[in-house]
């Protein structure tokens, strides 16, 4: 039995989203009606540089082999309904932003998937669309005819291998989930607050309160999230926008493939295995990419950031449990979270905001000096938005000091990334 297991061909895709097709013709009985359709899926005619059908597909099969997804009960959505009523009245009180969800909802985890994929496609294309280009230009003629037909399926199969990636990231991540906005990024539909009753009921799981305590939290930050959104149009853009640059400054180091396919006998397919496992196409960070990864995680703590200080406000002499979920939640985020780990599955993406006390830090200071409406207008336009450099010094900020501009260039970035490369907003600020 022992030989037989030794005499069983390697599967040179170990690792990778073909790994299961390759599977098939070695793991017993060959069937190729199944073989035929995964084929298929895989190069079926998609729109963009990434197959979002078998994403979609491929998530819904993820969920539905981690267990069961029940659709949330009439009481479990008339008690998201009382809890968002409640949330609002609160951070009513906080910040003169008005309400931006006009309705909730509770979901279960496949329509987290369909509700966030539109979403999910506009992030995830521009990278995808850049690493397939890069990968299919990155060979010359005579590696790829060196490694003979696996380059050409990798490359001609780009659009599925992403989608792959993306829906098994995303099958993983609905399972994580509490709400629309976990990850601060305005994933869902506009105006509908959306929670996961049974991602709110694992994220309470061992912190000693209440399903309800637990369940008005997460609302809480739902609801300040969509406030935000609503009334800073220009933070969608921005976000998206530094997403795009990392997919624009994507590269591939040619050299150290061609110097890695010398190397390679495409008859041999443990080295080929070897070479997939060792990162042989996956592209490296470059500078370009780094900043922009920089001004993303910045933007992303200023807004939890915020998040964090209103509902801490609202909750103020209301609900003793906010304190110690607010820690929970904070502790959930620095650790990587569910966001990290999708994004750095699918190119390396990563989503930390390292500096998530200091921007709580920085709107709380502001608010005691200037006002909760101060600290509110400052959102109205990306101008006066703080820089990364002001996470280092947030009583500076909030009470008006100047900042170096040449030390951090994230209003130029963000002005760049609102108005065009060709726009008029940052002619006067200092390189």
């Amino acid at each position: 039995m022992a030989d037989d297991e030794k005499n069983e061909p390697e599967n040179p895709f170990k690792g990778t989203p073909m790994e299961q097709i390759f599977g098939a013709f070695s793991g017993g009985p060959v069937d190729m009606n199944q073989i035929m359709g995964q084929m298929q899926k895989m190069f079926a005619p998609h729109e963009g540089s990434v197959n979002f059908d078998l994403a979609k597909d491929v998530a819904r099969h993820t969920v539905a082999a981690a267990g069961p997804d029940p659709t949330p009960t009439s009481s479990q959505q008339g008690a998201v309904d009382d809890a968002a009523r409640l949330a609002e009245l609160w951070l009513d009180t906080a910040t003169s932003i008005p309400a931006g969800a006009t309705t909730a909802t509770a979901w279960s985890r496949a329509e987290w998937i369909e509700s966030t994929a539109g979403t999910w496609q506009q992030l995830v294309e521009p990278i995808a669309a850049h690493v397939v280009k890069a990968m299919s230009q990155a060979l010359p003629e005579e590696a790829k005819a060196m490694a003979g037909p696996l380059i050409g399926m990798l490359t001609q199969a780009g659009g599925a291998m992403f989608g792959q990636q993306v829906g098994q990231a995303l099958g993983g991540l609905a399972g994580e989930v509490v709400s629309s906005t976990d990850i601060g990024l305005p994933l869902g539909p506009e105006r509908v607050a959306a929670v996961l009753p049974e991602g709110v009921k694992a994220f309470g799981e061992g912190l000693e309160h209440s399903a309800a305590d637990v369940l008005l939290y997460v609302t809480l930050r739902e609801c300040a999230h969509h406030r935000l959104f609503q009334h800073s149009p220009w933070l969608r853009s921005a976000l998206v926008g530094a997403i795009e640059e990392y997919g624009r400054g994507t590269r591939i180091d040619i050299s150290a493939i061609e110097q890695q396919m010398q190397t390679l006998d495409p008859s041999r397919p443990e080295d080929i295995q070897e070479a997939l496992a060792g990162g042989l196409f996956e592209p490296e960070r470059t500078p370009e990419q780094q900043r922009a990864l920089d001004r993303l995680e910045t933007l992303l703590a200023f807004i939890e950031g915020w998040v964090d200080e209103v509902v801490t406000e609202a909750t103020k002499d209301r609900m003793p449990a906010a304190a110690p979920l607010s820690e929970a939640m904070r502790r959930r985020r620095a650790t990587g979270g569910p966001a990290e780990q999708t994004f750095a599955a699918l190119v390396g993406l990563e989503l930390r905001p390292r500096k998530l006390r200091e921007a709580t830090t920085l709107w709380a200071a502001m608010r005691d000096r200037q006002g909760a409406d101060a600290r509110d207008a400052v959102w109205s336009h990306p101008d006066l938005m703080p820089v990364a450099a002001d996470l280092d010094d947030p009583l500076g900020f909030a009470q008006g000091e100047s900042r170096t501009q040449g030390d951090d260039d994230f209003d130029a970035a963000l002005g760049e990334l609102l108005d065009g490369p060709d726009g008029t907003g940052d002619e006067d600020r200092p390189e």
